[in-house]
């Protein structure tokens, strides 16, 4: 454990102090977010700090390779894989952040991002359903390949979605890969892996990039990840999703409860990234709905919504948070503990507790706007009780012939 906060330290160091450098870059080549209708940035941003992002990985995975336990994850290629298709859509990432590419040119860049990492070594190997005595499928390369690929992709178009406030991906990415290391983490020390394991270094790094990242980036942020962010940090989840599915035996799980996580490889992962998952399957359900492409923009994604029940910027960020981290922490806690009743009933209160807290600006705006009625009825009632008011009330009913009749002529009043 040590050596794990070593290398999330050295990573959060690295991309903390790179950062400003990578801005200073990014403001001279002009790689800025110029404000758009769907965004809530109001003055041009630099972005590309998934450059510094992927320095801090570089840097800790190189200080990882000195030291004497995570030594025995480079035993196999999985890490490095994960090191050079990183660099690979950070770079694809650069370049759409500087000119603007188009999503099919993109969409081929994450493909073949994620198809170098699948020939250096991470594939996805074996599937468990447990249901009719199936127990583990083992996948060879025409299903294994594919489908690690499209997991990857999906993640990385996942994590990019969410990227629209300041600190939001930054900070769901950091929650998630700390999630999943402890997952990893419970792995091996519970004996269905070793402790030293390419998916717990891989989170363990990952979080110590976002969490140096966030400082720059939460409101108001100085610099965006853009991209070259995003990507980066999806690539990087599903990776590790793949390693730690690959690595363990389900059928050597002593109950149903803990058997839960790996009954579909990928539980936890969904797990841990629901947030950006739905946010992803409810735009391109949106979107088709609408007769339009997949990956045209709008202002109708999770984070808008916040902000028009009534959220701030930083408030919205935060209840994202507490999502991600509840969703996230809540599944890989049940698989830890095999789901005590205790714990259910905890995160059903936290359930609650996060429903009220996103629906608050909400009532209390239906509240101001109800006594804002009650007032007005009341100033309406008051001012027709006043006996102006009726006076005024008797006039306006009386006939024309009778007021101008009870108005004294010029005649009479001049002598």
């Amino acid at each position: 454990m040590r050596e794990y906060v070593v290398v999330l330290l050295t990573a959060g160091l690295v991309t903390f102090l790179a950062t400003p450098v990578v801005r200073m870059v990014a403001i001279r080549w002009r790689m800025m977010a110029a404000p758009r209708e769907r965004d809530v940035h109001v003055i041009p941003t630099p972005r590309g700090g998934g450059v510094a992002m992927y320095l801090g990985v570089a840097a800790a995975i190189l200080v990882a390779t000195r030291l004497p336990a995570l030594q025995r994850t480079f035993d196999d290629s999985q890490t490095a894989a994960v090191l050079v298709a990183g660099g690979l859509i950070c770079l694809l990432g650069v370049l759409d952040d500087k000119f603007g590419l188009d999503a099919l040119t993109k969409l081929t860049g994450q493909i073949a991002a994620a198809g170098v990492m699948v020939l250096l070594g991470v594939q996805l190997a074996f599937v468990f359903l447990p249901v009719a005595d199936i127990g583990t499928l083992s996948l060879g390369p025409d299903i294994g390949v594919p489908l690690t690929i499209l997991l990857t992709v999906l993640t990385v178009n996942a994590l990019n979605f969410i990227d629209g406030l300041d600190g939001l991906a930054a900070g769901v990415s950091a929650i998630a890969a700390l999630a999943f290391f402890a997952y990893s983490y419970n792995l091996a020390l519970v004996g269905y892996d070793d402790v030293a394991s390419a998916p717990a270094l891989i989170t363990a790094v990952l979080a110590g990039a976002c969490l140096g990242f966030l400082p720059h980036n939460f409101s108001p942020a100085r610099i965006f990840m853009g991209d070259s962010g995003s990507m980066l940090v999806g690539l990087m989840l599903s990776a590790a999703a793949v390693n730690a599915a690959g690595g363990v035996d389900p059928q050597s799980f002593d109950s149903a409860a803990s058997l839960l996580p790996l009954a579909l490889p990928l539980l936890i992962p969904v797990a841990v990234l629901f947030i950006p998952f739905i946010d992803l399957v409810m735009a391109v359900v949106r979107r088709s709905l609408r007769g339009k492409s997949p990956f045209a923009p709008d202002k109708m994604h999770l984070h808008h919504r916040l902000l028009s029940i009534g959220h701030s910027h930083r408030r919205a960020v935060l209840v994202m948070y507490f999502w991600a981290a509840l969703l996230s922490f809540g599944a890989v806690t049940l698989s830890i503990t095999g789901g005590r009743a205790e714990l259910l009933v905890a995160i059903g209160v936290l359930l609650v507790v996060g429903v009220v807290v996103v629906l608050s600006p909400r009532a209390r705006r239906a509240a101001r706007e109800a006594r804002a009625a009650e007032l007005l009825a009341q100033r309406e009632r008051s001012r027709a009780d006043h006996p102006t008011g009726r006076g005024l009330r008797t006039t306006a009913l009386q006939p024309a012939a009778e007021q101008a009749a009870a108005r004294p002529s010029v005649r009479q009043v001049v002598p």
